[in-house]
């Protein structure tokens, strides 16, 4: 490892995170990373369980802070704005990370053009069909050098801080999608996005075809809050006609060849996505 790497701060928001909080940050304190080159923040979001009581069996290897205001957005800035890092890495409380995770997510920001980084994003093994079906939805590359406008998910983040306190944090007022409204406003300030696979992370996805549709549903229903928030037009029209299109696509694909699965999980998924954005819509009419 470089002994000149940038020192960096590594922040983990946590809500009622007691039965996955505990791996999350062993897997952090394991990472191949000069010890005197990064901190671990974690930030207690008004725990009710056993989190706080976790936590403290860590003190004096961590940092941690508690911030009472609720959402993953201001536990984030909380993290932001204690830490001691030129760079700043996210992960999740749910998540375990790669011993090369840190070393590969803060790399490309020696390029003072890239804005972001974000990380592959796998599912815990072991994990069933549905979880597998995850890294679909959570799949970096595709949100980075795909979509337009390009996003980065906050369980693999890392960014200068001054690029965050440049852009102007989260969106504390976003209670999900924080990280696609702060990844539109670094892009729209010039910043790259970059996508590193080397940084990677093992998330705990849905495990259950009910899940799944929930995930949608509230990717779909904040989607709408996002990009008011963002100012990011949408043409409702166009969009719900290439959600039905992949609903069509993979509806074809139920009764027939190796993928019948993976395509019941899109249409479940794609569903669940249709009538959150259109429940927010009419909400907001």
């Amino acid at each position: 490892m470089n002994s000149c790497a940038p020192f960096a701060s590594v922040v983990v928001p946590v809500y009622n995170g007691a039965t996955t909080v505990s791996s999350c940050i062993d897997s952090i304190c394991a990472l191949d990373f000069p010890a005197d080159r990064h901190e671990i923040i974690v930030v207690d979001n008004q725990s009710s369980d056993a989190t706080p009581e976790m936590l403290r069996s860590y003190e004096g290897r961590i940092t941690i802070l508690h911030e009472p205001k609720r959402g993953a957005a201001a536990a984030r800035n909380c993290g932001i704005r204690h830490a001691q890092g030129s760079v700043i890495a996210f992960t999740d409380a749910d998540c375990i990370v790669d011993r090369a995770w840190l070393a590969h997510i803060t790399a490309p920001l020696a390029d003072h053009r890239v804005g972001i980084v974000g990380g592959k994003i796998l599912s815990r093994r072991p994990c069933n069909a549905v979880e597998l079906f995850g890294e679909t939805i959570h799949n970096h590359d595709q949100a980075i050098n795909v979509f337009k406008p390009p996003y980065v998910i906050s369980m693999s983040w890392a960014s200068r801080k001054d690029v965050l306190e440049s852009c102007g944090l989260f969106d504390e007022s976003l209670l999900r999608g924080q990280d696609c409204d702060l990844s539109y406003r670094i892009h729209n300030a010039g910043y790259v996005l970059v996508y590193e696979p080397g940084a990677i992370i093992y998330h705990r996805n849905e495990r259950t075809l009910c899940g799944l549709f929930n995930e949608g549903y509230v990717h779909g229903f904040w989607s709408v809050k996002v990009g008011a928030a963002s100012r990011v037009s949408i043409d409702n029209r166009l969009w719900l006609r290439s959600r039905l299109c992949a609903v069509r696509k993979n509806s074809g694909l139920l009764y027939r060849g190796p993928k019948r699965f993976h395509a019941l999980c899109s249409v479940i998924f794609n569903c669940g996505k249709i009538l959150g954005r259109y429940v927010a819509v009419y909400k907001h009419k």
